[in-house]
């Protein structure tokens, strides 16, 4: 008997993450000078969407072993 695939609830759940990570309350807490005066927002917004691609292609990548 063939399972479901459990590929569109993870991609569903990557979705919400990533609505997560971007959410404007996420980034405001990014969005204020370090020690060096510049503002650490662009190294977390390239950060979260390298994240995301890897999760996504870590997702659709993948083969079943069965």
């Amino acid at each position: 008997m063939m399972r479901p695939s459990p590929l569109p609830g993870r991609l569903v759940a990557l979705t919400l993450l990533a609505a997560l990570l971007f959410a404007p309350p996420l980034i405001g807490l990014f969005d204020r000078p370090g020690e060096e005066g510049l503002s650490r927002l662009p190294l977390y917004l390239f950060g979260a969407w390298a994240l995301v691609i890897l999760a996504a292609a870590l997702l659709l990548e993948r083969r079943d072993e069965d």
